[in-house]
């Protein structure tokens, strides 16, 4: 008899629980994309001040684009999304491109990246970073987040003895895997951007 009370109190109390997170999440689910969207957009002006508006690729398909990068021979990363960044009379001025790496060194390193028409990088802004204090997280810096500001190159690459060609930048000091998972998302934005645009950028 103890048994069956038991067993009937458990089941209430689990059903209670499962009610109450329920309702949690139906009152949280709103503000916490409300958040969500308002980081993207601090996020898209960030990396093209100039443009007036963004609107995502007509027909994009995320899971085609990253197939596309990945065949292309950039693995461990998903393309996102990806906005065409207009002006105010709907001119094309570039695009945004979200690209998630799997490979940093504390989990994803999701990002949104800037290019103009002509292939230039405007910059970068992180939406998810979880990397080592003092090391990883240094990433997230304007040292160097600044480095990507005005790069022109099909691909870049890091080195960690001083940067002497124009498609480098330097690696965060201890934190190569950080500095890689970063490069190679960079990578697959300007990949997918030769893809879609066909932009002429120099290597």
């Amino acid at each position: 008899m103890k048994t069956a009370k038991n067993v009937i109190v458990l089941t209430i109390i689990t059903v209670l629980a499962g009610f109450l997170l329920g309702y949690v999440y139906d009152i949280t689910k709103g503000p916490i994309a409300d958040a969500t969207e308002k980081a993207k957009q601090q996020a898209y002006r960030s990396v093209f001040s100039s443009a007036d508006k963004f609107e995502e690729i007509k027909g994009f398909d995320a899971d085609i684009a990253t197939n596309g990068v990945s065949s292309a021979g950039i693995k461990g990363v998903s393309i996102d999304e990806a906005l065409e960044a207009k002006d105010s009379s709907g001119s094309v001025l570039g695009y945004v491109i979200t690209v998630t790496s799997s490979e940093g060194y504390g989990g994803d390193v999701k990002l949104s990246m800037g290019i103009a028409n002509d292939g230039t990088l405007n910059g970068i802004e992180f939406l998810s970073l979880s990397e080592t204090a003092g090391l990883g997280m240094n990433a997230d810096t304007v040292e160097f987040k600044s480095q990507f500001s005005g790069l022109n190159a099909k691909q870049i690459s890091y080195t960690k003895t001083g940067k002497q060609n124009d498609y480098e930048i330097d690696a965060i000091s201890g934190a190569t895997i950080t500095t890689s998972a970063v490069t190679n998302a960079v990578n697959a934005g300007l990949s997918y951007f030769s893809a879609i645009a066909g932009g002429e950028s120099n290597e």
